[in-house]
């Protein structure tokens, strides 16, 4: 299996973000990228830099207001007196849409859902080539491959049409899905990330095109706390193509293959032509999250049951943070994956 990765995607690199009101040393790391490079490589990737396929398949999912917001607001903080070394904002709307600040300031709190995805010098670089590479992924399955592992990082589900958050700046799995839609009528998103999908569900709410099914520890007291609920069924036109099967705190490998069960039962009825996985392995037992409790065998039977429903798969690579076991899990999964479908 091919994986797709550019070195710029290293780049991004803020020190600090706000939870629970205080500065900590922000998880999303450079150091991830060598943890997962390594279990690629453990799996019997090759590992492959992707071309530079300009603004058109980012902009086919985000607005132009959000990405000139993205390319410009690092320049244009550092010209606030006093403000902070990244960009973090500290007022949000309590409704979008009418109005839009002039301010950076303004636009900052437009733009960004919360404190966990500050922007440094090298966001913007490193978030284009972060969807790059699922374009990559994508353009790889549409020539034929069976399977593609796109190495996105900084990651992107939670970055909704023209709002950045938890980490995301360019939803690089909703990125790939639309790609797909070049030569699949129906596409669908399968998200096992420990968190909730929202920005991917949120792109595609009202479309009956794309399917989208998030397995997530239950938002109910747990990121992203207001979407990710299993009364989310769609709208308009969508109704019925969104699906989330949230978990109990601490659920491990079985009710995880279980929740999978369900999900491959809805996505054999909407019969896709392509899959996308949102890959997170932060559902990992020893994350530092410590949401759900999966094992390192848990990802390659996942990834074995993901495989036998035989689709053309673009993998994006999501959350899974610093721990031991990141590499390996990464190697369970693709290995799991490969070996399952004869790659």
């Amino acid at each position: 299996m091919k994986a797709f990765f550019a070195d710029e995607q290293k780049r991004h690199d803020p020190k600090a973000f706000l939870s629970s009101g205080a500065p900590l040393p922000n998880p999303e790391k450079p150091d991830r990228v060598e943890r997962l490079l390594a279990g690629a490589r453990a799996a019997g990737c090759e590992i492959v830099r992707p071309r530079n396929f300009g603004l058109a398949p980012i902009a086919a999912i985000h607005t132009p207001e959000y990405l000139e917001f993205l390319e410009n607001i690092f320049a244009r903080w550092q010209r606030i007196e006093g403000a902070s070394a990244e960009v973090i904002p500290n007022i949000h709307p309590i409704a979008r849409g009418g109005s839009y600040p002039a301010s950076a300031v303004g636009q900052a709190g437009y733009h960004m859902a919360d404190t966990a995805c500050p922007i440094s010098a090298e966001t913007w670089e490193s978030a284009c080539w972060s969807a790059w590479s699922a374009v990559e992924a994508a353009e790889t399955v549409m020539s034929g491959a069976p399977a593609a592992y796109a190495l996105c990082r900084p990651p992107g589900h939670h970055a909704f049409a023209d709002v950045a958050g938890g980490f995301c700046f360019i939803n690089n799995s909703a990125v790939a899905a639309q790609h797909l839609r070049k030569s699949a009528a129906r596409v669908a998103i399968l998200d096992v990330d420990l968190h909730h999908g929202n920005g991917t569900q949120g792109i595609f709410y009202a479309r009956p095109d794309v399917l989208t099914i998030s397995i997530h520890a239950d938002p109910v007291r747990f990121y992203p706390f207001f979407w990710g609920h299993a009364d989310e069924r769609g709208e308009g036109p969508g109704l019925g193509y969104n699906l989330n099967l949230p978990l109990a705190r601490k659920s491990g490998d079985a009710e995880f293959l279980a929740a999978l069960g369900i999900a491959f039962r809805r996505i054999r009825s909407f019969a896709p032509d392509a899959l996308v996985v949102a890959l997170g392995l932060d559902a990992f037992a020893g994350d530092p999250f410590g949401g759900l409790s999966v094992t390192t065998p848990g990802f390659s039977r996942i990834a074995e049951a993901i495989a036998n429903l035989g689709q053309p798969t673009v993998i994006v690579q999501e959350g899974g943070y610093l721990c031991e076991a990141l590499g390996d899990n990464l190697a369970a999964f693709l290995g799991g994956y490969a070996g399952s479908r004869r790659l």
